[in-house]
């Protein structure tokens, strides 16, 4: 028996990075789950490979920052599985660049996906999240929850709110047995970390220098960023509501740090 055994979880960018690795491990918890996203072809892979290995999953398309296509997203979940407990929201995108440099729709565009679908997907699951006695909903914050990031003001705006949202919607949605809470991670190798590198002349350059300044001196991975998830969306973490779990190497642990030469976190698990 998995941690979420006869859990539906309906999980948002699950097509790739955090959203992937969540849906891959929730299914190997015991979960049923649905993989929603915009990148059909990569959701359809996510699914056969959990169906490969014995789960059950489905594909719903989903922007998350259209209202009807959450809506329809979390009415196909429930139409396949007959029930929603829990909730995880992982899509997300960045803009690299001043705040100056901003368009109107660069700025609605990325509070739509990194907040706004947080808003939605509340919205349309609660009805079902209140049929059970316990229900589960993890948004994935980052450490720019806590800190200012140079070059993504709007991202950082979002995260920062995220966490925010978190608490109160785990506040509101108490008396229904729903906890809330945050996974706020650091340098994690996903495809938009890769994309945020990308806008640099050497990417593996600034990662490198990036991860001087993380006492594990690792990127975190995906997998990481899950097994947080599985944790709050179980009743492993009961009682926990309303808070945030960072998962960054020690990131801002300390206001100054440079890491010199390889850890034993550098050699992999």
């Amino acid at each position: 028996m998995g941690r979420m055994e006869g859990q539906v979880a309906w999980v948002s960018g699950g097509a790739s990075g955090m959203g992937e690795a969540t849906a891959e491990l929730f299914a190997a918890e015991g979960a049923r789950v649905a993989v929603a996203d915009v990148q059909e072809e990569r959701g359809r892979q996510v699914v056969n490979r959990i169906e490969e290995r014995g789960g059950d999953a489905i594909f719903v398309m989903c922007d998350v920052a259209r209202e009807e296509q959450v809506r329809g997203s979390i009415e196909a979940t429930v139409e396949r599985f007959g029930t929603l407990q829990t909730v995880v929201n992982c899509a997300g995108i960045v803009h690299v660049g001043c705040l100056h440099e901003y368009s109107e729709e660069d700025w609605d565009r990325l509070m739509g996906v990194n907040l706004k679908s947080i808003f939605l997907s509340l919205k349309y699951a609660i009805p079902h999240l209140r049929e059970h006695r316990r229900s589960y909903m993890a948004n994935i914050g980052s450490v720019g929850s806590f800190i200012g990031q140079a070059g993504t003001p709007a991202y950082t705006a979002s995260k920062h709110a995220v966490l925010g949202l978190s608490r109160s919607i785990a506040l509101d949605y108490a008396r229904d047995g729903l906890r809330c809470n945050c996974i706020c991670p650091g340098i994690t190798d996903t495809p938009m970390l890769r994309y945020h590198l990308n806008t640099t002349p050497d990417p593996e350059a600034t990662l490198a220098q990036r991860l001087r300044r993380v006492p594990t001196g690792a990127a975190i991975r995906p997998e990481d960023v899950a097994r947080a998830a599985v944790y709050f969306c179980s009743e492993a973490s009961a009682g926990i509501t309303g808070t945030s779990l960072v998962v960054d190497g020690g990131y801002i642990a300390a206001a100054e740090w440079e890491t010199s030469g390889p850890t034993r976190f550098t050699e992999g698990p």
